[in-house]
């Protein structure tokens, strides 16, 4: 009943609604085919390989995720500045921000990638990731083919970033669903074909859904309507970046913290409990994570959505939306719930018995997910409006102690005491975001509070 009332709601309030419910079923699709792509993955890898190799990918493709934060927040400020651009019908400026962020981005990840190709020659893997030394070389060239493409994916992926800020999360959504799928069919066919290699499982994770991007990005700026927005060196304006990483630069240190708050826990499972627990612990993450990738389906569509009505200043509009987004919050505790109850029994149909996954665990890790998604309720709109000072003086304050306590409280209660640390991030966080937005919605933040 609740969700025809917010049904009706999105489809009669405005034509921001609508094009927000048209996006969230198109993103239903795509968010679908992605988690579950993702879901088939774990045991055909887990097969094709050992649950230690997997805990050893596991934990080197966080570690190349990093890399996706180095763009010096450049992504989300160009979100932010292209949808004011386009808010206002400034279609010159919207393709000037898009040209300078490709060309910024392109050059700032050529500096990093090249940064990677150093650091790979003197890294001891083993000994940091606390593992037999047999995986040395091997592991180099894991590292080296993960951080190819992702600094790849990097710069081709912009294009989703550009439809995700003209409120087409829906089809960005879809083309990242597409990406997980032939993904999925790759390392099916690989498993079919090959033994077990790391090498294999790397080239083809990471290089397929790269490949998906290119491919949509030569479609989209040459055979639709956004050919009039393609990049183009002419339309590069240094200037601009000033604008874009004003905001970026914010997003840039936000997300250096959110590395060593949420990104560690691989790392720190490796080297205190060893691989089998990345394992176990990604076993209740990837699963719990169905929750936050339902509420992300709805949720992604309102950064653009209340970046443009704030421009307008559309404050009903704003004020309406939070509430039903609250709602949405209620309604995914309930889900977390009974996700947690039936827990024990999805691992075994999921995993079989290769991996052992207990409570204590599956509880911690849903309360993660339950925090993660009212913080995010808060969050997404928070950034749209673009005042989020307040955030990162929390998550700053958080990564200063996050690496001795969660390797504290992994000893002191093995993979479950990894996430105590990240939750309460995640609780404070909310806490002062939701304040800060009310504030902000009733005109009356002044200061930190709107800044």
């Amino acid at each position: 009943m609740f969700l025809q009332q917010v049904k009706y709601r999105l489809l009669n309030s405005s034509g921001r609604s609508k094009e927000a419910m048209k996006n969230i079923v198109l993103s239903l699709v795509g968010k679908t085919v992605s988690v579950l792509s993702s879901l088939l993955i774990v045991p055909l890898t887990i097969d094709y390989v050992n649950p230690t190799q997997y805990g050893i990918w596991l934990t080197l493709s966080s570690i190349i995720g990093w890399i996706t934060f180095f763009d010096l927040g450049l992504g989300n400020g160009f979100r932010n500045k292209f949808a004011e651009a386009r808010a206002k019908g400034d279609d010159g400026l919207a393709r000037q921000y898009l040209s300078t962020t490709y060309f910024a981005v392109t050059s700032i990840i050529g500096i990093v990638f090249i940064a990677v190709l150093i650091g790979n020659k003197y890294i001891d893997w083993p000994s940091f990731l606390n593992i037999s030394g047999i995986y040395q070389e091997e592991l180099g060239s894991v590292f080296l083919i993960l951080a190819s493409f992702f600094c790849l994916n990097m710069v081709v992926s912009i294009v989703g970033m550009m439809l995700t800020a003209d409120q087409k999360v829906g089809l960005s959504s879809l083309l990242f669903g597409i990406g997980q799928l032939a993904s999925l069919i790759s390392i099916f066919i690989l498993t079919r074909v090959s033994q077990g290699s790391l090498m294999n499982l790397a080239l083809y994770f990471a290089g397929i859904p790269c490949l998906v991007w290119v491919v949509a990005t030569f479609v989209i700026f040459f055979f639709t309507r956004y050919k009039t927005l393609r990049p183009t060196y002419a339309n590069v304006k240094l200037s601009l970046v000033s604008d874009i990483i004003g905001l970026g630069i914010q997003f840039f240190v936000i997300y250096l913290c959110l590395i060593a708050i949420f990104q560690m826990s691989n790392v720190i499972l490796s080297r205190e409990l060893g691989p089998d627990a990345v394992t176990e612990y990604n076993i209740a993450y990837k699963y719990f994570n169905i929750l936050n990738s339902v509420v992300i389906i709805i949720l992604t569509p309102y950064w653009s959505a209340f970046t443009d009505a704030y421009q307008k200043q559309d404050y009903a509009w704003m004020r309406s939306t939070k509430k039903n987004l609250e709602r949405l919050w209620l309604l995914s505790v309930m889900a977390g719930v009974v996700m947690l109850l039936f827990s024990q029994l999805f691992y075994k149909f999921w995993v079989g018995q290769d991996v052992q996954v207990s409570w204590s665990l599956s509880i911690s890790v849903a309360v993660y997910f339950m925090l993660f998604n009212i913080g995010n309720v808060y969050m997404y709109m928070i950034n749209g409006i673009g005042t989020i000072r307040l955030q990162l003086y929390i998550y700053v304050g958080f990564a200063m102690v996050a690496w001795p306590l969660m390797v504290w409280a992994s000893n002191m209660w093995g993979a479950a005491g990894v996430v105590i640390l990240p939750s309460t991030a995640l609780l404070v966080q909310a806490l002062f975001g939701k304040v800060q937005l009310e504030k902000l919605l009733a005109r009356r933040a002044f200061g930190i509070w709107r800044k």
